[in-house]
């Protein structure tokens, strides 16, 4: 355990430090990360220390993109700053190495001004690139052009055989339906690289001064939840916020359009799915990434788990 580590674990029983605060407040969709950063932000206010949240979801950086990401509407944020929000338009690719020096940009601007950064959000990557001293692998955007031509012309299936060649834990490791993912892992595997992001065994915090705080549910309880949400999220009018994506791009967003919900609702107004299909087959994936979600922030040292939004366990009053 480094010793930045471990300073995570003691922070909760120590006097508040001089030093602005970054926290992360991390775990599967559905869990309270919101309504839990909101009540953190306003607990560290009655504390006389200000806070303002950052946002760690991939999805909920695009601009109209709300009711499919959950995207809390500005009109609930009790007032608190909010960043990296509708940050990009549909047809913009959010990759790792764009968000990390924002969102790092952003928590410097944060603690200048002497107030508590909140790292909110459940997209794996995204909050370990912040939190952690984290390498990408290696880039080639002229190699990835080639390949994703190869793509085109031949299909996934000729680049999986090649990076089965090249490293098959990998091309077992990837998702084959995904072009893009396979597309970079073998751009990454032609390079020398290791497509495989995993944290090493002891990473070393960006900011000492860190609180990591993992928001939990029971299973049974979040798969209800989830499937619930989705139904939510059809009754509440998703597929005419995606009709009206359209005109803006979204079928051409190599990201946007891939987004879980946004590509099943795509595929209904299209007619390739029946909207019970789109329900079924959303749920199906949310559940499958929520399990991703669990898997990925267990592996972090040092962190605080939560049953649910509980203020008090996190920052008694």
């Amino acid at each position: 355990m480094t010793p930045g580590i471990a300073s995570t674990a003691t922070a909760a029983t120590t006097d508040a430090p001089a030093t602005p605060t970054l926290w992360a407040v991390v775990g599967a969709t559905g869990t309270g990360k919101s309504a839990l950063s909101l009540d953190l932000a306003e607990r560290l206010a009655g504390q006389g220390r200000t806070a303002e949240i950052v946002n760690a979801d991939a999805m909920q950086f695009y601009r109209g993109m709300d009711i499919g990401t959950a995207k809390l509407p500005e009109g609930e944020r009790r007032g608190i700053a909010h960043h990296l929000f509708d940050a990009l338009d549909p047809t913009e690719e959010a990759t790792v190495a764009w968000y990390q020096p924002r969102a790092r940009g952003v928590i410097d601007e944060i603690h200048a001004r002497g107030a508590d950064a909140i790292l909110v959000g459940g997209s794996g990557l995204y909050v370990s690139s912040v939190i952690y001293d984290f390498q990408f692998p290696p880039r080639d955007e002229v190699l990835r052009a080639r390949l994703e031509a190869d793509d085109a012309e031949h299909g996934t299936a000729s680049l999986l055989a090649r990076l089965a060649e090249l490293s098959p834990e990998t091309a077992a490791a990837v998702d084959a339906k995904n072009p893009r993912r396979v597309v970079r892992a073998l751009e990454v595997a032609l390079l020398g690289g290791d497509a495989r992001v995993t944290l090493p065994s002891e990473p070393e915090l960006w900011r000492t001064n860190s609180r990591l705080v993992s928001v939990e549910c029971e299973r049974g309880t979040l798969v209800e939840r989830l499937d619930r949400r989705v139904d939510h999220m059809w009754a509440d009018g998703l597929v005419d916020e995606v009709r009206d994506l359209i005109p803006r791009g979204i079928e051409r967003g190599v990201t946007a359009s891939r987004a879980i919900g946004y590509a099943q609702a795509l595929g209904q107004l299209e007619g390739r799915l029946t909207e019970f299909e789109a329900i079924a087959e959303t749920q199906a994936l949310t559940r499958r990434y929520a399990r991703r979600q669990v898997a990925w922030f267990k592996r972090y040292p040092g962190i605080q788990h939560v049953a649910g939004p509980d203020i008090d366990a996190v920052l008694p009053a």
